[in-house]
Protein backbone atom coordinates (compact mmCIF):
# COMPACT_ATOMS: atom_id res chain seq x y z
CA UNK A 1 0.00 0.00 0.00
CA UNK A 2 2.98 2.67 1.03
CA UNK A 3 4.49 1.80 -2.98
CA UNK A 4 0.96 2.90 -4.46
CA UNK A 5 0.59 5.90 -2.56
CA UNK A 6 4.29 6.85 -3.08
CA UNK A 7 3.40 6.12 -7.05
CA UNK A 8 0.19 8.57 -7.13
CA UNK A 9 2.07 11.30 -4.98
CA UNK A 10 3.38 13.18 -8.16
CA UNK A 11 0.63 12.64 -10.15
CA UNK A 12 -1.44 14.14 -7.10
CA UNK A 13 0.72 16.93 -6.98
CA UNK A 14 0.59 17.40 -11.31
CA UNK A 15 -3.06 17.04 -11.17
CA UNK A 16 -3.73 19.93 -8.37
CA UNK A 17 -1.39 22.12 -9.86
CA UNK A 18 -3.25 21.89 -12.73
CA UNK A 19 -6.17 22.66 -11.39
CA UNK A 20 -4.94 25.56 -9.68
CA UNK A 21 -3.76 27.30 -13.22
CA UNK A 22 -7.08 26.47 -14.96
CA UNK A 23 -8.77 28.42 -12.37
CA UNK A 24 -6.08 30.94 -12.38
CA UNK A 25 -7.02 31.73 -16.19
CA UNK A 26 -10.53 31.08 -15.66
CA UNK A 27 -11.35 34.91 -14.82
CA UNK A 28 -10.12 36.34 -18.01
CA UNK A 29 -10.78 32.94 -20.73
CA UNK A 30 -9.23 34.02 -23.86
CA UNK A 31 -11.41 32.72 -26.93
CA UNK A 32 -10.21 29.83 -29.15
CA UNK A 33 -8.51 31.17 -32.50
CA UNK A 34 -9.93 27.97 -35.28
CA UNK A 35 -8.07 28.67 -38.58
CA UNK A 36 -9.09 26.37 -42.08
CA UNK A 37 -6.29 25.85 -44.71
CA UNK A 38 -7.87 27.18 -47.77
CA UNK A 39 -7.49 23.72 -49.46
CA UNK A 40 -10.23 21.81 -47.79
CA UNK A 41 -12.95 24.00 -49.01
CA UNK A 42 -11.94 25.97 -52.38
CA UNK A 43 -12.26 22.68 -54.56
CA UNK A 44 -15.78 22.64 -53.28
CA UNK A 45 -18.45 22.88 -56.19
CA UNK A 46 -22.24 23.16 -55.95
CA UNK A 47 -24.34 19.98 -57.45
CA UNK A 48 -27.64 18.91 -58.12
CA UNK A 49 -29.10 16.04 -55.88
CA UNK A 50 -32.63 16.12 -56.64
CA UNK A 51 -35.16 14.89 -56.89
CA UNK A 52 -35.86 15.93 -60.57
CA UNK A 53 -39.58 16.34 -60.39
CA UNK A 54 -39.78 17.63 -57.08
CA UNK A 55 -40.15 21.41 -58.23
CA UNK A 56 -38.49 24.08 -56.43
CA UNK A 57 -38.25 24.38 -52.44
CA UNK A 58 -38.36 26.98 -49.61
CA UNK A 59 -38.27 24.56 -46.78
CA UNK A 60 -35.43 22.70 -45.80
CA UNK A 61 -34.48 20.64 -42.32
CA UNK A 62 -31.75 18.73 -41.09
CA UNK A 63 -31.07 16.70 -38.11
CA UNK A 64 -28.75 17.06 -35.73
CA UNK A 65 -26.08 14.36 -35.04
CA UNK A 66 -27.91 12.69 -38.14
CA UNK A 67 -25.63 13.89 -41.35
CA UNK A 68 -27.42 11.91 -43.84
CA UNK A 69 -30.67 12.70 -43.00
CA UNK A 70 -32.59 15.94 -44.66
CA UNK A 71 -36.23 16.47 -45.52
CA UNK A 72 -37.56 19.17 -47.84
CA UNK A 73 -40.80 20.58 -48.63
CA UNK A 74 -41.83 21.02 -52.64
CA UNK A 75 -43.77 23.85 -53.58
CA UNK A 76 -46.34 21.74 -55.42
CA UNK A 77 -45.21 17.98 -54.53
CA UNK A 78 -45.25 17.78 -50.52
CA UNK A 79 -42.67 16.32 -47.86
CA UNK A 80 -39.65 14.42 -49.14
CA UNK A 81 -36.75 12.52 -47.16
CA UNK A 82 -33.57 11.35 -47.37
CA UNK A 83 -31.52 8.71 -45.61
CA UNK A 84 -28.26 9.06 -47.79
CA UNK A 85 -27.39 12.20 -48.00
CA UNK A 86 -29.20 13.12 -51.27
CA UNK A 87 -28.28 10.37 -53.50
CA UNK A 88 -31.86 8.94 -52.96
CA UNK A 89 -35.14 10.50 -52.08
CA UNK A 90 -39.09 9.57 -50.84
CA UNK A 91 -42.26 10.86 -50.90
CA UNK A 92 -43.50 10.78 -47.15
CA UNK A 93 -46.57 13.05 -47.59
CA UNK A 94 -48.53 11.25 -50.14
CA UNK A 95 -51.58 9.59 -49.18
CA UNK A 96 -52.26 12.42 -46.28
CA UNK A 97 -51.55 15.48 -47.89
CA UNK A 98 -49.63 17.21 -50.53
CA UNK A 99 -49.63 21.30 -51.97
CA UNK A 100 -47.19 23.39 -51.93
CA UNK A 101 -44.91 23.35 -48.65
CA UNK A 102 -43.76 26.47 -46.97
CA UNK A 103 -42.18 24.90 -43.56
CA UNK A 104 -40.26 21.50 -42.55
CA UNK A 105 -39.22 21.65 -38.54
CA UNK A 106 -37.58 18.27 -37.27
CA UNK A 107 -37.63 18.53 -33.21
CA UNK A 108 -34.11 18.79 -31.96
CA UNK A 109 -35.64 17.14 -28.11
CA UNK A 110 -37.62 14.20 -30.04
CA UNK A 111 -36.49 13.64 -33.56
CA UNK A 112 -39.43 11.22 -34.59
CA UNK A 113 -41.60 14.72 -34.03
CA UNK A 114 -42.18 16.71 -37.43
CA UNK A 115 -44.11 19.74 -37.77
CA UNK A 116 -44.75 20.99 -41.24
CA UNK A 117 -46.46 24.21 -42.71
CA UNK A 118 -48.07 24.18 -45.72
CA UNK A 119 -47.59 26.78 -48.68
CA UNK A 120 -44.67 28.53 -49.88
CA UNK A 121 -43.04 32.02 -49.46
CA UNK A 122 -42.31 32.35 -53.01
CA UNK A 123 -44.28 34.77 -54.48
CA UNK A 124 -44.44 34.18 -57.95
CA UNK A 125 -47.04 34.84 -60.56
CA UNK A 126 -47.91 31.32 -60.00
CA UNK A 127 -47.26 30.88 -56.49
CA UNK A 128 -49.35 28.11 -54.62
CA UNK A 129 -51.32 27.91 -51.44
CA UNK A 130 -50.98 25.22 -48.65
CA UNK A 131 -53.70 23.19 -46.14
CA UNK A 132 -52.15 24.36 -42.81
CA UNK A 133 -50.34 22.65 -40.12
CA UNK A 134 -49.57 18.94 -40.09
CA UNK A 135 -47.52 16.83 -37.71
CA UNK A 136 -45.99 13.48 -37.57
CA UNK A 137 -44.55 11.90 -34.48
CA UNK A 138 -43.17 8.44 -35.82
CA UNK A 139 -40.58 10.66 -38.52
CA UNK A 140 -42.70 10.72 -41.02
CA UNK A 141 -44.58 7.48 -41.15
CA UNK A 142 -47.91 9.09 -40.73
CA UNK A 143 -49.27 12.60 -40.13
CA UNK A 144 -51.91 14.76 -38.73
CA UNK A 145 -53.81 17.59 -39.76
CA UNK A 146 -53.27 19.97 -36.58
CA UNK A 147 -55.09 23.13 -37.56
CA UNK A 148 -54.15 26.54 -39.33
CA UNK A 149 -56.53 25.58 -42.11
CA UNK A 150 -56.71 28.83 -43.63
CA UNK A 151 -53.05 30.37 -43.30
CA UNK A 152 -52.82 29.75 -46.67
CA UNK A 153 -49.32 30.29 -46.69
CA UNK A 154 -46.87 29.26 -43.32
CA UNK A 155 -43.38 30.58 -44.32
CA UNK A 156 -41.59 29.63 -41.07
CA UNK A 157 -42.40 26.82 -37.93
CA UNK A 158 -39.73 26.55 -35.13
CA UNK A 159 -39.98 24.13 -32.27
CA UNK A 160 -38.56 24.40 -28.55
CA UNK A 161 -35.22 22.80 -28.49
CA UNK A 162 -36.19 20.80 -24.81
CA UNK A 163 -40.33 20.93 -25.53
CA UNK A 164 -41.51 19.18 -28.51
CA UNK A 165 -45.12 20.41 -27.84
CA UNK A 166 -44.51 24.51 -28.12
CA UNK A 167 -44.46 25.26 -31.16
CA UNK A 168 -44.26 28.56 -33.23
CA UNK A 169 -46.17 29.22 -36.74
CA UNK A 170 -45.24 32.15 -38.67
CA UNK A 171 -48.56 32.87 -40.96
CA UNK A 172 -48.51 35.23 -43.85
CA UNK A 173 -51.68 34.55 -44.96
CA UNK A 174 -53.96 34.69 -47.74
CA UNK A 175 -51.66 36.84 -50.49
CA UNK A 176 -54.90 37.84 -52.56
CA UNK A 177 -57.27 39.53 -49.98
CA UNK A 178 -57.29 41.05 -46.26
CA UNK A 179 -57.24 38.03 -43.68
CA UNK A 180 -57.35 37.67 -39.56
CA UNK A 181 -55.52 34.42 -39.81
CA UNK A 182 -51.96 35.61 -40.09
CA UNK A 183 -48.88 36.68 -37.62
CA UNK A 184 -47.05 34.38 -35.52
CA UNK A 185 -49.28 31.56 -33.45
CA UNK A 186 -48.05 29.59 -30.76
CA UNK A 187 -49.29 26.11 -29.01
CA UNK A 188 -48.06 24.69 -26.03
CA UNK A 189 -50.12 21.15 -26.42
CA UNK A 190 -48.29 19.96 -29.53
CA UNK A 191 -50.60 21.41 -32.10
CA UNK A 192 -54.07 20.39 -30.26
CA UNK A 193 -54.76 24.57 -30.35
CA UNK A 194 -53.35 27.37 -31.02
CA UNK A 195 -53.15 31.46 -29.69
CA UNK A 196 -52.38 34.15 -32.12
CA UNK A 197 -49.66 36.34 -30.14
CA UNK A 198 -48.39 38.39 -32.81
CA UNK A 199 -50.98 40.42 -35.31
CA UNK A 200 -49.44 43.26 -37.40
CA UNK A 201 -52.71 43.72 -39.50
CA UNK A 202 -55.32 42.12 -41.83
CA UNK A 203 -52.65 42.77 -44.83
CA UNK A 204 -49.55 42.17 -43.07
CA UNK A 205 -48.62 38.54 -42.12
CA UNK A 206 -45.28 37.09 -40.66
CA UNK A 207 -42.52 36.00 -42.75
CA UNK A 208 -39.59 34.44 -40.16
CA UNK A 209 -39.43 33.24 -37.04
CA UNK A 210 -36.25 32.49 -34.76
CA UNK A 211 -34.77 31.72 -31.18
CA UNK A 212 -32.32 33.57 -29.40
CA UNK A 213 -30.19 29.89 -29.61
CA UNK A 214 -28.88 31.52 -25.76
CA UNK A 215 -32.11 31.75 -24.32
CA UNK A 216 -35.58 30.08 -25.96
CA UNK A 217 -37.82 32.80 -24.20
CA UNK A 218 -36.05 35.00 -26.68
CA UNK A 219 -37.55 35.15 -29.88
CA UNK A 220 -37.57 37.46 -33.24
CA UNK A 221 -40.14 37.62 -35.59
CA UNK A 222 -40.78 39.91 -39.24
CA UNK A 223 -43.93 41.03 -40.90
CA UNK A 224 -44.10 41.67 -44.27
CA UNK A 225 -47.12 42.90 -46.11
CA UNK A 226 -47.65 41.60 -49.34
CA UNK A 227 -50.59 41.64 -51.65
CA UNK A 228 -50.44 39.09 -55.28
CA UNK A 229 -53.12 39.92 -57.91
CA UNK A 230 -53.39 37.97 -61.15
CA UNK A 231 -51.95 40.96 -62.89
CA UNK A 232 -49.92 42.77 -59.44
CA UNK A 233 -47.76 42.42 -57.00
CA UNK A 234 -47.21 44.65 -54.46
CA UNK A 235 -44.76 44.57 -51.65
CA UNK A 236 -44.05 46.44 -48.46
CA UNK A 237 -45.42 49.39 -46.15
CA UNK A 238 -47.59 49.38 -43.18
CA UNK A 239 -47.07 46.28 -41.04
CA UNK A 240 -43.73 45.33 -42.59
CA UNK A 241 -41.46 45.29 -39.49
CA UNK A 242 -39.36 43.30 -36.80
CA UNK A 243 -40.07 41.95 -33.83
CA UNK A 244 -38.90 40.98 -30.09
CA UNK A 245 -40.65 39.01 -27.49
CA UNK A 246 -38.87 37.77 -24.38
CA UNK A 247 -41.45 35.68 -22.67
CA UNK A 248 -41.69 32.69 -25.09
CA UNK A 249 -43.60 34.68 -27.45
CA UNK A 250 -46.31 35.64 -25.48
CA UNK A 251 -45.76 39.25 -25.96
CA UNK A 252 -44.22 40.97 -28.95
CA UNK A 253 -42.14 44.37 -29.31
CA UNK A 254 -41.65 46.12 -32.58
CA UNK A 255 -37.93 47.12 -32.63
CA UNK A 256 -38.09 48.02 -36.36
CA UNK A 257 -37.36 51.83 -34.74
CA UNK A 258 -33.97 50.84 -33.21
CA UNK A 259 -31.22 52.65 -34.01
CA UNK A 260 -29.43 51.40 -37.28
CA UNK A 261 -32.47 49.64 -38.66
CA UNK A 262 -33.59 51.03 -41.80
CA UNK A 263 -35.82 53.72 -42.47
CA UNK A 264 -38.61 53.82 -45.03
CA UNK A 265 -40.74 51.53 -46.48
CA UNK A 266 -39.53 47.45 -45.28
CA UNK A 267 -40.11 44.60 -47.59
CA UNK A 268 -39.88 40.91 -46.57
CA UNK A 269 -37.14 40.66 -43.92
CA UNK A 270 -35.11 37.40 -42.76
CA UNK A 271 -33.99 37.36 -39.18
CA UNK A 272 -31.12 34.83 -37.73
CA UNK A 273 -29.13 35.10 -34.23
CA UNK A 274 -25.82 33.71 -34.04
CA UNK A 275 -25.16 31.03 -31.47
CA UNK A 276 -22.23 32.62 -30.46
CA UNK A 277 -22.55 33.89 -26.95
CA UNK A 278 -20.76 37.28 -26.70
CA UNK A 279 -22.28 38.53 -23.06
CA UNK A 280 -19.80 38.60 -20.15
Amino acid sequence: MKKFYLFLLPFLFIGMGALAQQKKGAANPKPATVTYDDKLYNALEWRSIGPYRGGRSAAVAGVPGKANLYYFGATGGGVWRTTDAGNTWENISDGFFGGSIGAVAVSEWDNNVIYVGGGEKTVRGNVSYGYGMWKSVDAGKTWTSIGLKDSRHIPRVRIHPKNPDIVYAAVLGDLFKSSDERGVYKSIDGGKTWKRTLFANADAGAIDLCFDPNNPRILYASTWRIRRTPYSLESGGEGSAMWKSTDGGETWTNISGNSGLPKGTWGIVGISVSPVNYRK
